[in-house]
């Protein structure tokens, strides 16, 4: 931990436990803290079924602002809606359309938040930036990386893979060396029960209703009656259904096909160009390699010629699969030490070494596990 000698952190605070127990203690260690509250979304302009949940909320912003009043430091809030809606919602949507998964959250902290927390940082003098994701700060050999936080469970590592070295230089994690039961206990010793019982959203912040079909339909005008009527082929090419639209699916899903075919079927590839969907056994989804790009380098500033043994993650939740890395340029070339199942391209792909993030990319595509079949 950086020392708090006279140094000055913006903190972006959400409103809900994490990011408020990283201002208090970063406060009680002395550091001057200025809170920021990001309006990054309304979601009640998308026209959704449900009330704003999450960080956008009028009552998580006076959360924040409540709980600065109470300590005496500065509150602000930042509206980035039309950032946010630019590069995110425009991305999203043009993924889904492309035939891709998207993953908002990274590029949402890559591009968006962080950019936009460093220049309201400079703007302020402040020396460091903070927020309440459980990872932690490393920085070796001259290289500042993301380092997998203390709680196996809420580790959000695999979302901060894009950062680049000016923004890790300058940023705080303070709630990696704690797990979540402790963070709780000191919200409540800090008489901020009503945050420990907040519940906790694992939604995407601008689909609360966690319904992104419906969310596409809503921003591309005659979506729905452009894509409907698209083919279901298995492996061979072979005919086997209609479909709603190729957006409407992505790469692992089994649930919601609406086709009966006598037993479990699996998404295993999305042809945009053709309004087609691939449907697969479960052995089908298996994979053994793929390819990344737009990498981002954290720990080395380069991969070895030789390649590079890691643990290779390809969602948030993926406890992993060894693997090895050859680079080429900005792109990483990745074989799995067995097959993988649902690689969805769109997605990030993080390495780790000893638990800390070597380097991250957008999965551009995967290679079919060589068999007999």
């Amino acid at each position: 931990m950086h020392k708090a000698v006279n140094k000055r952190v913006l903190v972006a605070m959400s409103g809900g436990i994490d990011s408020t127990v990283a201002a208090v203690l970063l406060h009680e260690q002395g550091y001057e803290v200025i809170g920021i509250t990001m309006k990054t979304w309304d979601y009640a302009s998308a026209g959704g079924s449900r009330k704003e949940t999450g960080c956008c909320t009028l009552d998580s912003i006076n959360d924040a602002r409540e709980v600065a009043v109470q300590l005496g430091f500065s509150h602000m809030i930042l509206d980035l809606r039309d950032e946010f809606g630019d590069a995110v919602i425009e991305n999203f949507v043009d993924e889904y359309l492309s035939g891709r998964t998207p993953n908002p959250c990274v590029l949402c902290n890559t591009h968006i938040k962080w950019d936009a927390l460093l220049r309201r940082a400079d703007m302020l003098q402040c020396d460091y930036i903070a927020t309440g994701h459980y990872a932690r700060i490393q920085n070796k050999n001259g290289r500042y990386f993301v380092g997998q936080g203390v709680d196996a469970g809420k580790d959000q590592s695999y979302v901060l893979w894009g950062l680049s070295q000016e923004s890790l230089s300058r940023t705080l994690f303070p709630m990696g060396n704690y797990r979540k039961t402790e963070i709780r206990q000191m919200a409540i010793e800090r008489g901020y029960e009503f945050l420990a019982k907040k519940p906790e959203s694992y939604e995407i912040c601008f689909i609360p209703d966690n319904d992104y079909r419906s969310f596409l339909k809503r921003r591309v005008d005659g979506l729905a009656e452009r894509v409907e009527g698209g083919l279901f082929v298995d492996r061979y090419g072979n005919t086997l259904g209609r479909h709603r639209g190729y957006p409407f699916y992505t790469v692992g899903q089994r649930k919601g096909l609406d086709i009966a075919l006598g037993k479990p079927m699996f998404v295993t590839e999305i042809r945009a160009q053709s309004n087609t969907v691939v449907l697969g056994d479960w052995g089908d989804l298996d994979r053994q390699a793929m390819r990344v790009d737009r990498i981002n380098l954290q720990k080395y500033s380069s991969i070895p010629a030789e390649g590079m043994e890691v643990l290779a993650k390809i969602r948030y939740k993926d406890p992993g699969q060894a693997a090895t890395l050859w680079q080429d340029g900005d792109e990483i070339h990745v074989e799995f030490s067995r097959a993988v199942k649902a690689i969805a391209p769109g997605q990030s792909a993080v390495f780790y070494e000893d638990g800390d993030v070597v380097c991250g990319g957008w999965i551009r595509e995967s290679v079919l596990i060589e068999s007999d079949k």
